[in-house]
């Protein structure tokens, strides 16, 4: 078993963007929608943990955020934190479409 650790990583900063977004405006909709998205995400990497061909719940939770990010980064121009996670998940995405391209190793 290989453990998805990017995935994790990527749970992690959008969990953690929520948190400081609550932090530092208050902000309960940040709060919220980082932690269910963070949570939806750690859950897609554990899944690809499990079976590295299970990419949706990641894939359906990056292509999300990249298309609500994205859009925030375009309406407002600010880098911070909407471009960031909106790139991340942007690569994210990239990532799992390559995992869904790659063929199935023979054992």
């Amino acid at each position: 078993m290989v453990v998805d650790w990017l995935g994790f990583g990527y749970a992690a900063l959008v969990a953690s963007g929520g948190l400081i977004g609550y932090a530092k405006a208050g902000s309960v909709p940040s709060l919220a929608a980082g932690l269910f998205f963070g949570s939806l995400a750690g859950l897609g990497a554990y899944q690809l943990s499990q079976n590295p061909n299970n990419v949706w719940i990641s894939l359906i939770t990056s292509g999300t955020l990249t298309a609500v990010m994205g859009t925030r980064f375009y309406n407002s121009g600010k880098f911070m934190p909407a471009g960031l996670i909106a790139g991340v998940s942007l690569l994210m995405v990239g990532r799992l479409a390559l995992k869904m391209l790659e063929k199935p190793h023979d054992k």
